[in-house]
């Protein structure tokens, strides 16, 4: 048993460390021992984000012979005062924001633009056109 366990051939395990973004955009660079580039961002479903220059992120390291680095996230900013557990806060760093409740409510912080249809209580939104 124990000879068997020395012949096989370990597979390095994957890595994680915390670096400072120094390129933006699709592929992307990051300092941690030294800079790596051409990084791929991953992030949850649904859901696209593109680290600003000078942002903290975490760097994870696996693949085939744990060669390949991708960034994952990045360090929190501060919650809103009154977050509670199972709420999401969505933000931008010009302060746009959408915060979606427990209690159901969407909390929109910004422009609003909406491209398409917009239903109201199951109905399409007809703008009042009053005294004309």
């Amino acid at each position: 048993m124990w000879l068997s366990e020395q012949t096989k051939t370990k597979m390095p395990m994957g890595d994680a460390e915390v670096g400072v973004t120094t390129i933006t955009g699709d592929k992307l660079a990051v300092v941690t021992r030294g800079e790596q580039r051409d990084l791929t961002v991953f992030g949850p479903g649904g859901y696209v984000w593109r680290p600003a220059s000078g942002e903290r992120v975490v760097v994870l390291q696996g693949g085939p012979g744990g060669t390949e680095r991708w960034v994952a996230g990045c360090q929190q900013g501060a919650a809103p005062v009154s977050m509670q557990p199972g709420e999401i806060y969505l933000y931008s760093s010009d302060g746009t924001s959408i915060y979606l409740r427990k209690n159901g409510s969407i909390e929109l912080q910004g422009r609003v633009s909406i491209t398409g249809e917009l239903i109201v209580n199951g109905m399409p939104y007809r703008p009042c056109i009053c005294g004309g």
